[in-house]
């Protein structure tokens, strides 16, 4: 089996990808982690209720997967 391991950022990146060997740019989708959910409840907490959905709708909070937009296979991750 052959791995490849491909650097990824926290924006669309251009490269080759892997498996269909086409040079797309990512598509990136962020997903919600432990973090984030440490972070809403703690919030809740402190009882900043206004604030509990802001880790959620941040990008800092959350990863972001990469996918090649031309065959939909998983390209990588950035954790933030």
């Amino acid at each position: 089996m052959n791995v490849t391991v491909v650097a990824v950022g926290p924006q669309p990146s251009t490269l080759v990808c892997p498996s269909c060997r086409a040079t797309v740019q990512t598509r990136v989708d962020r997903k919600a982690t432990t973090k984030t959910h440490i972070i809403a409840l703690v919030l809740c907490l402190f009882l900043c209720w206004p604030c509990v959905c802001v880790p959620y709708c941040m990008d800092s909070c959350r990863n972001a997967d990469h996918y090649c937009p031309n065959c939909n296979s998983y390209i990588g991750t950035y954790q933030s």
